[in-house]
């Protein structure tokens, strides 16, 4: 069930991204019981040994594709064909998003526009089920807004990114590394987003990166934050969005983190949104929230019910040869967290 649990002052939430990546293991959230009880959505039951996909289909000219049935669908798993138990489309499922903002020193002058288009974008994509929060990610990791469903809480935490780069003295900052400069945690910040806020939650579970895709100083690697996002059932969905300018006069020697997104994002069902002259952030925003709004929820028990930990690969077949599914290409076949 959904929890209304919040990790609360910003300190403990950077305590947690140490403890996290000390210890690679997924704290639990426990519920609480001090909403009313008409405010507690109603318990969702699953089968814990049910796999859970988020699709979405495009033809060949890159259009969502929303009126398909189960039968269109063939899901393989290592290569085997998988019986579908549950099939929706354009679910109602509740959606949680996790914001994840670039706010090191080559975004300082983007920030402002991010701000408005994200204010924007929750206004418009958040239901009353759903619910959202914001981190900023720079030299450290911040929750500036924990799970709400509030525009004007979202707009608040919005309102206080501020540019995070590296600062020098005694006291570099709340997470200190003394063996490696800290510069952008872009690959710390997917993992604490996916194992601290997200797998725990049931529903659609999304993670919006906005940055250049450059990481610098991360305890985790790219790898361990895809893995991480994997065990949480996240989507990745990248905004690759840079200021050339932030780089020199020609912009030489910027940005060139597109490829490590478009992995995160391939690898966990999501995408990249490259944002420039032509294809402004707000639009980019726009197009996000029709795929999420035209995705199909595709559940079924695996053949293999071993949970041994492995990794499994998943390929999602369509009837139609001339359309495309879009998919995690993979999960970790381990036990479900105790409650």
């Amino acid at each position: 069930m959904r929890h209304d649990y919040c990790i609360g002052m910003k300190s403990l939430f950077v305590l947690a991204l140490t403890t996290a990546l000390a210890a690679q293991a997924p704290p639990q959230r426990a519920p609480s019981t001090n909403a009313p009880a008409e405010e507690l959505p109603a318990p969702i039951t699953v089968d814990v040994d049910v796999v859970s996909l988020l699709a979405s289909v495009r033809d060949k000219r890159n259009g969502l594709v929303a009126n398909l049935e189960k039968n269109d669908f063939t899901v393989l798993e290592d290569g085997k064909p998988q019986e579908i138990k549950y099939f929706t489309r354009e679910t109602d499922l509740p959606l949680t998003i996790g914001l994840l903002v670039d706010v090191s020193r080559s975004q300082e002058n983007l920030i402002g526009v991010e701000r408005s288009a994200a204010t924007q974008f929750f206004s418009k994509v958040l239901r009353k089920k759903d619910e959202a929060f914001l981190i900023s990610f720079g030299e450290e990791s911040e929750l500036l807004q924990d799970y709400t469903s509030s525009v004007r809480l979202l707009e608040e935490g919005l309102n206080q990114l501020r540019v995070s780069s590296g600062v020098s003295g005694l006291h570099p900052g709340p997470v200190p590394t003394a063996s490696q400069p800290r510069g952008t945690v872009l690959y710390d910040a997917v993992y604490l987003a996916a194992t601290e806020k997200l797998r725990g939650e049931v529903g659609r579970k999304v993670i919006v990166l906005i940055t250049d895709g450059v990481d610098q100083g991360s305890r985790m690697t790219r790898n361990q934050a895809i893995e991480a996002a994997q065990k949480a059932d996240a989507v990745i969905y990248s905004i690759d969005y840079q200021d050339p300018s932030a780089y020199g006069p020609f912009g030489f020697g910027g940005g060139g983190g597109e490829g490590e997104l478009r992995k995160m994002s391939d690898e966990t069902g999501g995408r990249v949104f490259k944002v420039d002259r032509k294809h402004p952030l707000d639009e980019a925003f726009r197009e996000l929230q029709d795929e999420m709004r035209s995705q199909y929820s595709i559940g079924y028990t695996p053949s293999n019910s071993v949970k041994d930990g492995s990794y499994r690969r998943l390929e999602i077949r369509l009837a139609n040869k001339d359309l495309k599914a879009q998919a995690r290409k993979g999960y970790y076949a381990v036990k479900p967290p105790s409650r």
